[in-house]
């Protein structure tokens, strides 16, 4: 399996190694509740702020009543913003949370301007209230799976990997320090004047919050890379995912799978035949002329796949044959013998 990337892929875990102090020229946001009240986006822009998460719901019967005036005043002032949730674990299954989500404002859009959702989960507050302890009353082995099954529904639901929210303390103590979640970028929590230890699935954090007040409105955070890269996580670039397949001496398919977000048009397949065989069929949107064939597929919409069956006519019985095949840059080479 080979991945084309149509648009140069840009890393959004972070650049930086772990426990190293921000910089003085990060990229800086805030992230906002219903607690924090109506805000001077405008103001926050100005202060340094050049990304906004904003509290979207909590369980599943909680909706941030100011959600709607903060998500779009941060963007009104030029901010990328994100929605975050606010796990109750105990309450019911991670999936249904994701659904609640999803359905009152953590949503991700392809507008370039919205960067995927994050799923908060940390020490219960709630302890006096719901008798639960810092975990919640979940074992290690139930919050992993709870917390697979929101991630696992928030990328059916948007197609992105949910943003993880979280303290390494609270992440060794109720996942047991789990690796399961590389592939969610890491929000970490944890006040002061550097990032410190990380749980040991990352390697690296995506964002860090080191107050929970400051100078800009709200929480103080700090994005680990470059403002191009905060951009290329609102906005990831079209990928196309290549397999191939020789299904005989005299048969031979090619699949392409849009496994990004956005569609990708205009792909061209080129490839040529070796062993001493000729092309005879080939589709479908493709040309042949003795061993070469060319191929032109318009549009492949994200989630979607299309085949290419390229039929031969081998001149020999034996020996090896097949297809060498170029789409962008990957290469595959399909023999048969």
């Amino acid at each position: 399996m080979r991945r084309l990337t149509l648009v140069a892929a840009i890393s959004v875990a972070g650049l930086l190694s772990p426990g190293t102090a921000h910089a003085a020229d990060g990229v800086q946001g805030v992230d906002v509740s219903n607690w924090t009240g109506d805000i001077d986006w405008n103001k926050a822009r100005d202060g340094g702020a050049k990304f906004a998460f904003v509290q979207a719901s909590e369980g599943v019967d909680y909706r941030n009543q100011r959600f709607d005036a903060q998500f779009g005043g941060a963007s009104a002032a030029g901010l990328l913003r994100g929605a975050y949730h606010f796990a109750q674990p105990h309450e019911t299954d991670g999936a249904a949370q994701a659904d609640f989500f999803v359905d009152n404002g953590g949503n991700w859009a392809a507008d370039g301007v919205t960067l995927p959702g994050v799923l908060d989960v940390e020490d219960n507050p709630y302890k006096d209230k719901n008798g639960k302890n810092n975990c919640y009353d979940l074992s290690p082995e139930d919050m992993v799976t709870w917390i697979g099954d929101f991630t696992r529904r928030y990328r059916e639901r948007t197609r992105r990997h949910a943003i993880i929210y979280t303290t390494t303390s609270w992440w060794k103590t109720c996942t047991g320090d789990s690796t399961k979640f590389a592939k969610n970028p890491l929000w970490l929590a944890r006040w002061g004047t550097e990032p410190g230890e990380l749980p040991s699935g990352w390697k690296k954090h995506s964002f860090w919050q080191s107050a929970d007040k400051g100078p800009i409105v709200g929480g103080q955070n700090e994005f680990n890379g470059t403002e191009s890269q905060l951009k290329a996580l609102a906005n990831p670039p079209a990928e196309v995912t290549v397999t191939g397949a020789a299904k005989s001496r005299k048969l031979y398919t090619i699949t392409l799978k849009n496994t990004g977000v956005h569609p990708v048009t205009d792909v061209r397949l080129a490839g040529r035949t070796f062993g001493g065989q000729k092309v005879v069929k080939a589709g479908p949107g493709c040309s042949f002329s003795g061993t070469a064939v060319r191929c032109l597929i318009p549009k492949v919409n994200p989630g979607h796949s299309l085949r290419i069956t390229i039929a031969t006519k081998p001149a020999k019985t034996r020996g090896t044959v097949g297809v060498n095949v170029t789409v962008g840059s990957v290469e595959l080479s399909l023999s048969a013998r």
